[in-house]
């Protein structure tokens, strides 16, 4: 078997990100400014506590 098989988009990419390598940074920037976050429990908790349950089918007024 060959597993030397790169997709264009994975060349296009990986040349790219060479090419460019600040990307690599401000992707890594965005990553933790939207999704690497501490949790905080207390607040996860008061968020799960006053959740309102969704109606079986939001779509009719039954």
């Amino acid at each position: 078997m060959d597993y030397s098989y790169e997709s264009d988009h994975t060349k296009f990419m990986r040349e790219y990100l060479e090419k460019n390598p600040e990307v690599r940074d401000k992707r890594a920037e965005a990553r933790n400014m939207w999704w690497d976050k501490k949790q905080d429990i207390q607040e996860r908790k008061r968020f799960v506590e006053s959740e309102v349950p969704m109606k079986p089918y939001v779509y009719f007024n039954g």
